[in-house]
């Protein structure tokens, strides 16, 4: 059974600042590689990676070669549920053989992290931003301390909630189900989702 813990993160005005950049950041590097997608039409997480991610990591030395790899996830992930979805405005059913539109990734664009990126330990998080480790000391329940020993994590992601408060959603699934979750996520089936296009993504079609 899947299932997600949120986490709000007590960060004060200089670590907001830092995880903001490491939105901006992060969002760059999405947008470095829509064009390839566009371009190729590969949007395979392994492919994906393999077609640019020497590149990118040249390009974008400050985010470490694991933040690179999340940033291609990100970018793999929607770009199945925008041109995959059959709900979606742009699937390659209803464009069909049309030049791909543009995806753009705004600067509130959620980071996805994994367990290189940021880590969980007797209550305290640590983890990855662009000038180094930012640690947060937070008060878990006892049944959702559990649940990370007990549960695969699958996501781990960043995002600012309406009211300014960043938060940690971590995807976790029990262990039964890890099997077909991992081979959904290895053939890069699209997203359960109803097609919705996310907010923080412009999706800019050829002229």
């Amino acid at each position: 059974m899947n299932s997600v813990l949120r986490i709000p993160l007590q960060a004060n005005p200089e670590q907001v600042q830092r995880l903001q950049a490491l939105q901006v950041g992060f969002a760059r590097v999405c947008n470095a590689l829509a064009p390839l997608v566009r371009q190729t039409r590969v949007w395979n997480r392994v492919a994906l990676h393999h077609l640019s991610y020497r590149q990118l990591r040249e390009q974008f030395p400050e985010m470490g070669s694991q933040m690179v790899c999340n940033a291609i996830y990100s970018v793999s992930r929607t770009a199945r549920l925008v041109f995959q979805h059959p709900q979606s405005p742009f699937s390659l059913a209803r464009l069909g053989s049309k030049p791909l539109p543009l995806l753009r990734f705004a600067d509130s664009c959620p980071v996805y992290f994994d367990r290189h990126t940021l880590s969980l330990k007797a209550g305290q998080l640590s983890m990855f931003t662009l000038d180094g480790r930012m640690r947060f000391q937070l008060a878990l329940a006892a049944q959702d301390e559990e649940r990370f020993h007990t549960q695969k994590l699958r996501e781990i992601v960043l995002s600012r909630r309406s009211d300014g408060v960043f938060e940690l959603a971590f995807m976790l699934v029990s262990a039964q189900e890890s099997g077909n979750v991992q081979a959904q996520t290895g053939s890069d089936a699209a997203d359960g989702a109803e097609g919705e296009i996310p907010e923080y993504i412009v999706v800019e079609e050829v002229q």
